[in-house]
C-alpha cells in the first residue's frame, strides 16, 4: 500500500469501530476533516445514528476495516480491544498492510504491549492512544491523547489524530507509555470524583445551600476540575451516564493491579475504588460516576437534589 505522504491527494479511508458518545464524535471529527468514515458497533442503533449524520455503516468490524488506512477502537477495555482486532470477523482478518490500528480503551500497559506485538507481527502498525475530555470534546474534535508507537505507526496516524484531538502527546516509541500515562490520569480523576461527591453531600449534611457550596468552592483552592464538572450533575439531579461508575471500577481496578505488582502502596485508589464497588453493588453501576454522592446520601441521610428530596 503506498504510503500517504506518497499520494498526498488521496481520500484516507478510516474506521471507527465503537460508536458510543465518544466514538461517534470521534467518527464525526474525522469525517468533518474530510476523511472517508465507516463505523461498526453492536448496536444497530449507534449505526443508524452515525448513518444519519452522513456515516457510512458496516456489518462487522472487518467489513469496516477491508479498505481502511486507520482503524479506531473506541471500546471500554483490553478484553473488547482484543476482540475487536482478534475475534470472528475482527479487523485483523481484513487490515491492509502498512495500515494502523489505534486503540483508544484504557488497559494495563502490559496488554498494551502484547497486542500491539501480534498486531505488528501481522504486518500492521499499532498505536497505543488511550483519550481524554469527554463526549463533548470528542466531537469538537478537541480530545486529549497520550498517544505511544513506532514513528510509522504516528506517521500513518496523523490524518485521524489531527481530526480527534486538541492535543496530541507523543510520549514514547512503543506501546504500554501511553496506557500508563493513561492510568495516572484515572488515579487522579476516580479519586477527584470520590472527593468531590464526598465532600457535597457533606456539606449537604450540613444543610448548606448547595448552590452556593458550588460557587464558594469553585472559587476558591479546594476547587477541582472534576469538582467543577461532576458537582453540577449532582445539583441537576441528573445521573444520566457520561461516564459510569463500572468505569472507575475497572480502573481503578488496573491502578491497584499495578501498584501491587511494584509493591507500591496506593491508599486513596483503594479507598475510592470501595466507593465505586460499593455503588456499583447499590445497583448504580451503569449511572454517571457522580452516582457517589447519591451511594453518600444513602448512607448518611443527607438530601441531595433529584434523589431524597
Amino acid at each position: 500500500m503506498p504510503s500517504l505522504t506518497e499520494n498526498p491527494g488521496r481520500t484516507v479511508v478510516a474506521a471507527v469501530i465503537g460508536l458510543g458518545s465518544m466514538g461517534l464524535g470521534m467518527a464525526r471529527s474525522m469525517k468533518r476533516a474530510g476523511l472517508d468514515v465507516v463505523g461498526y458497533d453492536i448496536s444497530s442503533a449507534a449505526i443508524d445514528r452515525f448513518v444519519a449524520v452522513g456515516g457510512r455503516g458496516a456489518a462487522t468490524p472487518a467489513n469496516a476495516a477491508k479498505n481502511a488506512d486507520i482503524v479506531v477502537s473506541v471500546v471500554v477495555n483490553s478484553a473488547q480491544t482484543e476482540a475487536v482486532l482478534f475475534g470472528t470477523h475482527g479487523v485483523a482478518e481484513a487490515m491492509k498492510s502498512k495500515a494502523v490500528f489505534i486503540s483508544s480503551a484504557t488497559m494495563d500497559p502490559a496488554v498494551a504491549c502484547d497486542l500491539s506485538q501480534r498486531a505488528e507481527a501481522l504486518g500492521f502498525h499499532y498505536l497505543d492512544a488511550p483519550i481524554s475530555g469527554g463526549a463533548t470534546k470528542a466531537v469538537n474534535g478537541d480530545l486529549t491523547i497520550m498517544a505511544s508507537g513506532s514513528k510509522q505507526a504516528f506517521d500513518a496516524a496523523r490524518p485521524a489524530l489531527d481530526a480527534m484531538a486538541g492535543k496530541v502527546y507523543e510520549l514514547g516509541d512503543a506501546a504500554g507509555t501511553g496506557a500508563a500515562f493513561k492510568m495516572i490520569n484515572q488515579l487522579l480523576a476516580g479519586v477527584h470524583i470520590a472527593a468531590a461527591c464526598e465532600a457535597i453531600t457533606f456539606a449537604a449534611k450540613q444543610g448548606l445551600d448547595l448552590d452556593k457550596v458550588y460557587e464558594v468552592i469553585t472559587a476558591s483552592a479546594g476547587n477541582s476540575w472534576m469538582f467543577e464538572n461532576r458537582v453540577r450533575h449532582v445539583l441537576a439531579g441528573d445521573y444520566t451516564p457520561l461516564s459510569a461508575i463500572e468505569i472507575f471500577v475497572k480502573d481503578l481496578g488496573i491502578v491497584q493491579d499495578m501498584a501491587r505488582s511494584e509493591r507500591y502502596p496506593v491508599p486513596l485508589v483503594a479507598a475510592a475504588l470501595q466507593m465505586y464497588l460499593a455503588a456499583s453493588g447499590a445497583g448504580m453501576g451503569r449511572d454517571d460516576d457522580s452516582s457517589l454522592a447519591r451511594l453518600y446520601a444513602q448512607l448518611s441521610g443527607a438530601k441531595l437534589p433529584g434523589v431524597n428530596g
